[in-house]
């Protein structure tokens, strides 16, 4: 991270992570964070590197505005992964999540609407509520969550203290799993850790 992981959520920063599949180097992705007046914008590039890129390239670019206590407004993606091309389009207001998604290669759109409660969050928001929340080993909570198709209630469960090594040293951690996957917002089978410093 070229940021402080202690840094506010008033303050610029920008995150940048090395992305690896199967111990290959597979990409990098860059995270910025900026206040805004009413509000947050949070932008992610992830893009592929190496052979993983010459297998299967990815350059994608993901940005969210976000209201106070990081209730999603609109999502904003731009995809391209492997031969698929894809804008996607996700506003949040009124009690639903408006979604449009534009594949460039076929020119077609699809659509959906989602009932969603006044406060809902997406994936950046989310983790960033999670960065600000102080939760002690065996606490869990329910997040609510959205990707414009579906809307869950997702469990975040602090799991356990950790020392965990990185290119930038070592570093005492909470691992928290978040679940996420197998039917609840995503449908893949998969589990899905995250490592926050314990400051």
């Amino acid at each position: 991270a070229s940021a402080d992981p202690g840094t506010a959520s008033d303050q610029k920063f920008t995150w940048q992570y090395g992305v690896e599949w199967r111990l290959v180097r597979a990409g990098l992705a860059r995270m910025t964070w900026t206040p805004e007046t009413s509000g947050f914008q949070a932008d992610l590039h992830i893009e592929s590197a190496g052979m993983v890129s010459k297998l299967y390239r990815v350059n994608d670019d993901y940005r969210v505005l976000m209201k106070d206590e990081f209730c999603a407004s609109t999502v904003n993606i731009r995809a391209e992964e492997g031969k698929r091309r894809r804008e996607t389009n996700v506003t949040f207001a009124d009690g639903k999540a408006a979604y449009a998604e534009r594949d460039l290669v076929k020119n077609s759109t699809l659509t959906k609407e989602t009932p969603i409660p006044a406060c809902v969050h997406e994936y950046l928001g989310a983790l960033q509520r999670l960065r600000m929340r102080k939760m002690e080993v065996g606490q869990s909570i329910q997040a609510p969550l959205s990707d414009g198709k579906k809307f869950a209630n997702v469990k975040v469960e602090a799991q356990e203290r950790e020392e965990i090594s990185t290119p930038l040293g070592k570093f005492k951690a909470v691992r928290y799993e978040i679940f996420l996957f197998n039917d609840v917002l995503i449908n893949k089978k998969a589990r899905l850790f995250v490592w926050l410093t314990d400051d």
